[in-house]
């Protein structure tokens, strides 16, 4: 079975239990711009003994940049991409689509992993990733099997899935929660996970935001036959023992083997409340849900001992030929070859005439098999020698040292790849007068007066008849879900049908969306959740035919007043803006939909209410406020236009706000003001 571990290495003691347990490459991240920036990391000079040390036993390493990336932090990011070319790495795990395109431009022979960070849904993202350059993508922690194998049979690039560790509530990428709770934004690798603390849903589990662990170490095989390329272990910021457990299991998996004792030791080790496949067998509920108990934490004290043992040694894991000549006359000599380099040794010493018992080719294969200690494993042996001669035993096993420490040393030169100095253009942007569009939940919401208003961006199964309605007095889009998965095909042929019935505006919010309306000629508008944070990110999505894009809400409104670029761009003025995407609604731990009704909410620890509202088999999380700025937007400087994104409101209460941004009333309710003066860290 020809499928990748990839390892999780958030220090260097890590990595080496990865490798040594058998993972065929890892996964890490610098001090700066990776989305575990509290995991250990590794400093220039740490990376570069990592990347030596990885492909001295022919592991790939990882690179994760996989943060979002403000513009005065570019330059530091072109000096990070720099340094991962010098010492050779062999990969870049991206999410900021802006220094996904820099690290395009820099780094041409530095392949390029589309992160789960990305949200990058189906079948159709993943090609519109295949087109931008991109050789893999990381799945959904939330994707089925019966969706990867969707995937697989229309996409061409490399697939990686996790296959163990943790699970986040929220499809990675689209989590505001903990930056708009605390601003330590997970798109900037500091989540506080605040979802692991109390939120409630009525008659739920009381973590209702908490799910267990993903553990698919079972199920290796059907992943490799549904076409994944790579298992995916999630922990960074474990322990070195989870980590040999866990590529253990994944190991002995693959072999046809399986351990109780190491199965048993990977629950103990870190778990919460145990393992859940839910997502990947399509089951979900309240069965998936979990948390991190005492007796999970008890447990792991005593398997520590026996999970260190897994890597307190060097394991065999590189083949090894050699020859050795042993002739009369002439000094022995051996030479080796192994991950296509080689190493020549040979002896002062000259075979002597053997007294008693002379030396056979079989004892000379003996001694070089040793290799103990050492990554490599005698593989081909082939023995030149006369009959009847003898050579001391030291000779022998110091030309074996010899030899595989040459070939050990050639392994560790990494040469470095390519690196083309480029220092982006930033031109500044001139904003016309700003305009106001609003973002509607269901078309009951649409006010009678929509004076004033530019653009509505209205739900995708409005039917035709009302949107061209609608487009007689303003400017008319459809959004496509943030959550699409198993839907692909369907949302899809609805674009179809609207673009037959005139309607040619498409609002997207993830890149699915994006790939979808571009295939179809619509105009694109983008939304706040491409997370876009830096102005090359702004110039991307233009070279991708977006003619407008919402920012992101993570920014201060001093950093989106220094963007630049060309294309026309807005930002959320107001809305309790969606803090989570998730596929596992929350609230039906404690009722089901028909009971719900749509008016449901999560209690926190503190008696704030989130409400969760649902379309299209996938649920959000509201923020329990909404943000508003209609006094304050003389402050919004170089945006092209402001979005009113309405949810929960009715239609009286969308008309009174539109009317209060017209006339910039101060706010009647309570309120926040985002992140847009705090910012994130």
């Amino acid at each position: 079975m020809a499928i990748e571990i990839l390892s999780p290495a958030g220090s260097f003691e890590a990595l080496v239990a990865g490798i040594r347990c058998g993972a065929n490459a890892v996964y890490l991240g610098g001090k700066a711009f990776n989305a575990r920036r509290n995991a250990g990391n590794f400093d220039d000079e740490e990376l570069v003994k990592a990347v030596e040390y990885a492909h001295a036993r022919s592991a790939k390493v990882h690179i994760t940049l996989n943060t979002l990336v403000s513009d005065d932090e570019i330059v530091t990011a072109s000096a990070m991409i720099k340094h991962v070319c010098d010492c050779n790495a062999d990969v870049l795990i991206l999410q900021d689509l802006g220094i996904a395109a820099l690290a395009k431009q820099c780094a041409p022979h530095i392949q390029r992993h589309a992160s789960t960070q990305m949200s990058v849904q189906t079948s159709y993202g993943i090609n519109l990733l295949e087109e931008m350059g991109y050789t893999r993508a990381v799945l959904p922690r939330e994707t089925s099997l019966e969706e990867i194998k969707n995937i697989r049979s229309r996409t061409n690039i490399e697939l990686e899935h996790f296959v163990h560790g943790a699970l986040c509530m929220c499809v990675s990428g689209q989590c505001y929660l903990s930056a708009m709770l605390g601003s330590r934004s997970g798109n900037r690798g500091l989540c506080a996970q605040p979802c692991r603390l109390p939120f409630t849903a009525e008659n739920g589990t009381g973590y209702d935001l908490s799910l267990k662990d993903l553990s698919l170490t079972e199920n290796v095989d059907i992943l490799a036959n549904s076409g994944v390329s790579s298992l995916k272990i999630e922990g960074r910021m474990k322990r070195p023992e989870y980590v040999a457990a866990a590529v253990t299991a994944c190991k002995n998996a693959i072999n046809g083997t399986s351990d109780e004792n190491i199965n048993n030791a990977l629950r103990a080790v870190f778990s919460r409340s145990g393992f859940t496949k839910g997502y990947f067998e399509g089951k979900l509920g309240r069965d998936m849900f979990g948390t991190r108990m005492k007796d999970d934490v008890v447990a792991a004290k005593d398997v520590l001992p026996m999970l260190e043992r897994l890597y307190d040694r060097e394991t065999p894991l590189i083949p090894v030929d050699f020859y050795m000549t042993v002739i009369e006359g002439e000094k022995v000599s051996l030479s080796g070859s192994a991950s296509g380099v080689s190493c020549y040794a040979e002896s002062e010493c000259i075979p002597e005439k053997a007294i008693n018992k002379p030396m056979t080719a079989e004892s000379l294969e003996q001694r070089l098999s040793k290799c103990g200690g050492t990554p490599f494993y005698a593989n081909e042996i082939e023995i030149d020698m006369d009959e009847g001669l003898i050579v001391p035993a030291g000779v022998i096993n110091g030309l074996r040292r010899q030899v595989l420490e040459g070939i050990l040393e050639k392994l560790n030169v990494n040469k470095p790849k390519k690196f083309v100095g480029i220092k982006p253009e930033i031109k500044p942007h001139r904003a016309g007068e700003m305009k106001t569009y609003i973002r509607l939940a269901h078309i009951s919401q649409l006010p009678d007066d929509l004076s004033g208003v530019d653009t509505v961006y209205i739900p995708i199964n409005t039917p035709e008849d009302k949107l061209r309605e609608i487009s007689a007095d303003v400017r008319v889009g459809v959004e496509v879900p943030r959550g699409i998965f198993a839907t692909a095909d369907k949302v899809y042929q609805r674009l179809e049908v609207l673009m037959k019935s005139g309607i040619r505006l498409a609002y997207c919010t993830n890149l699915d969306g994006v790939a979808m309306a571009r295939s179809l000629g619509m105009n694109i508008h983008t939304g706040f959740t491409l997370n876009v944070y830096n102005t090359l990110s702004l110039n991307e999505l233009e070279k991708l035919g977006v003619q407008e894009a919402t920012v992101s809400a993570e920014l201060t409104l001093s950093k989106m007043k220094k963007l630049g670029g060309e294309i026309p761009r807005g930002m959320i003025a107001y809305g309790s803006i969606p803090l989570m995407l998730t596929r596992n609604c929350p609230i039906r731990n404690g009722k089901t939909c028909d009971k719900c009704g749509g008016n449901s909410y999560l209690t926190d620890r503190l008696g704030v209410k989130f409400p969760v509202v649902c379309s299209n088999g996938c649920s959000e999380v509201l923020n329990s406020r909404p943000i508003y700025l209609a006094e304050r937007l003389r402050e919004i400087e170089n945006m092209d236009f402001i979005t009113l994104y309405f949810t929960k409101e009715n239609k009286t209460q969308v008309q009174e706000i539109i009317k209060a941004y017209q006339n910039g009333d101060k706010p009647s309710m309570e309120y926040t003001r985002g992140l847009y003066y705090r910012g994130v860290e």
